[in-house]
């Protein structure tokens, strides 16, 4: 892919993104990006395919779009489509947008590559840590969501619809997915970058629950 597709293809999810509010706006694409391709270098793979499979990640993801579930790999291959990326990289890029969002806690990971692990094992670490607690609360802020209701209990959800499709509270995220997700990264390298973002989860949901007057809670 040359350069000037790229570009494209950043100004147009950039463009996408600028007005997002719930965590999930250009800014995490970047972080995203930049984590895919520093764990890509220590890693392996196809550092195209992993660059070009970042940015478009979230292109049309299920908490973004309406609900509508595994529609992330069509909307990439439009995109790339019609800004002229070469078919075999579309071929290669656009099944693997589907695999990396978040399924549920009792759904298996599908990842078909090595690429698919990288930026998934990205995309969550930026779920995690001090900026997974912010982006948490900002998408629950943004679809109506409590911080925290003590009598509505975490599920573990055994399909993507029921995840897909839970309305609980943003307390409950971190125990249906953040905290999970430091024993669910596939290489080394996020291993490693995970587990003190997910220290810090702790210690913050320890504090939340000392302040909120139920210390046990955790």
């Amino acid at each position: 892919m040359n350069v000037n597709n790229f570009i494209q293809i950043i100004l147009e999810i950039r463009s996408k993104f600028q007005n997002d509010f719930s965590g999930h706006d250009w800014h995490h694409i970047e972080r995203v990006h930049s984590n895919s391709m520093k764990i890509q270098e220590k890693e392996g793979g196809n550092s195209e395919v992993v660059s070009l499979l970042a940015i478009l990640h979230d292109v049309s993801d299920h908490k973004l779009n309406g609900g509508k579930l595994n529609q992330g790999g069509i909307e990439a291959a439009i995109i790339m489509h019609k800004i002229g990326v070469h078919k075999d990289l579309i071929e290669l890029v656009a099944p693997l947008v589907d695999e990396i969002s978040f399924k549920g806690a009792g759904v298996s990971d599908q990842n078909s590559s090595l690429e698919s692990k990288i930026v998934q094992d990205a995309d969550r670490l930026d779920a995690i840590g001090a900026i997974g607690i912010a982006r948490a609360f900002a998408y629950g802020g943004s679809r109506g969501r409590p911080m925290y209701s003590p009598e509505v209990n975490a599920e573990l959800h055994d399909s993507f619809e029921e995840y897909a499709n839970s309305k609980s509270h943003t307390i409950n995220h971190f125990h249906e997915k953040l905290l999970l997700l430091k024993d669910r990264m596939h290489t080394q390298t996020a291993r490693e970058l995970a587990q003190e973002r997910h220290d810090f989860m702790i210690l913050f949901l320890t504090q939340f629950h000392q302040e909120w007057g139920n210390p046990a809670a955790l």
